[in-house]
């Protein structure tokens, strides 16, 4: 058995092209290139925001088309900045996953393929760059690496942070369901930083959860009557040892959430 190896992971949520603010996009860039020596680069979804699949009415004048050119520009331009050899993936986030959802409400049969952003002909070759991951409460939807698992997130309330971890971590199978593990998601939009799960006050459990909030706009016009002061944008950097759960002794990583603007 050899021995395991090192990763070092950054992962960022909730992007929802076209409305990624620039001066988002110039601290995102500018901070991974500081950070440098990833191994591992993952967006945990909402990567489009998918308007023309929503139900919800919006006076948005955007196209699908622009959503794909800005989102493929995005990924590339992070794409530049990390290593050739950095391992790239996306967690689809419940927007991107409207676009292929089997809801005559949002996209019609006939047209669903054609719309799906790896059929486009102009910008399907970025994303076919990363690996994206399917946007499930089970097993499939999420990415494993060491004790780290990154998923998008389903739930909003104040708690699910810590809910939604344990609920992730029981969908997998028993060889993943080990302790130490540190359950990564975004979906909230309110970052947290890795957090010890407890069973009550003064009782903690072996587990942890974080969340790395959006790099979409914090204010946006059509949330203008609930509150989003706990918004925040931020970028999770992981360092792990990579091998099964079940052979890694003690609590293998290590995870500091660094927000814009702090």
């Amino acid at each position: 058995m050899g021995t395991p190896a090192n990763a070092k992971v950054a992962v960022i949520s909730c992007t929802h092209s076209p409305f990624t603010p620039p001066s988002t996009v110039e601290w995102l860039l500018s901070t991974l290139s500081n950070i440098g020596g990833l191994t591992h680069f993952g967006h945990l979804g909402d990567v489009f925001e998918a308007s023309s699949a929503s139900v919800h009415p919006h006076e948005n004048t955007h196209t699908l088309e622009d959503e794909y050119e800005h989102a493929a520009g995005l990924l590339s331009s992070i794409r530049e900045v990390l290593l050739p050899s950095c391992a790239l993936w996306v967690n689809k986030g419940n927007h991107d996953a409207n676009l292929e959802s089997q809801d005559p409400r949002r996209l019609p049969l006939a047209l669903r393929s054609l719309a799906h952003w790896m059929n486009h002909p102009l910008y399907s070759h970025e994303f076919r760059k990363w690996e994206w991951i399917p946007y499930e409460k089970t097993e499939r939807g999420v990415k494993n690496i060491g004790q780290c698992c990154f998923y998008h997130g389903f739930d909003a309330g104040l708690s699910s942070d810590e809910l939604e971890g344990l609920q992730m971590l029981n969908c997998q199978s028993p060889a993943q369901q080990q302790t130490f593990r540190l359950m990564v998601r975004g979906h909230t939009h309110r970052p947290v930083p890795p957090t010890q799960m407890k069973r009550s006050a003064k009782v903690p459990l072996p587990y942890w959860y974080a969340n790395v909030g959006t790099c979409g706009l914090l204010r946006p016009t059509w949330m203008s009557r609930r509150d989003t002061s706990q918004w925040g944008s931020a970028i999770l950097v992981v360092e792990c040892r990579i091998d099964l759960p079940s052979r890694l002794v003690g609590r293998c990583w290590d995870a500091e959430l660094i927000r814009m603007g702090a």
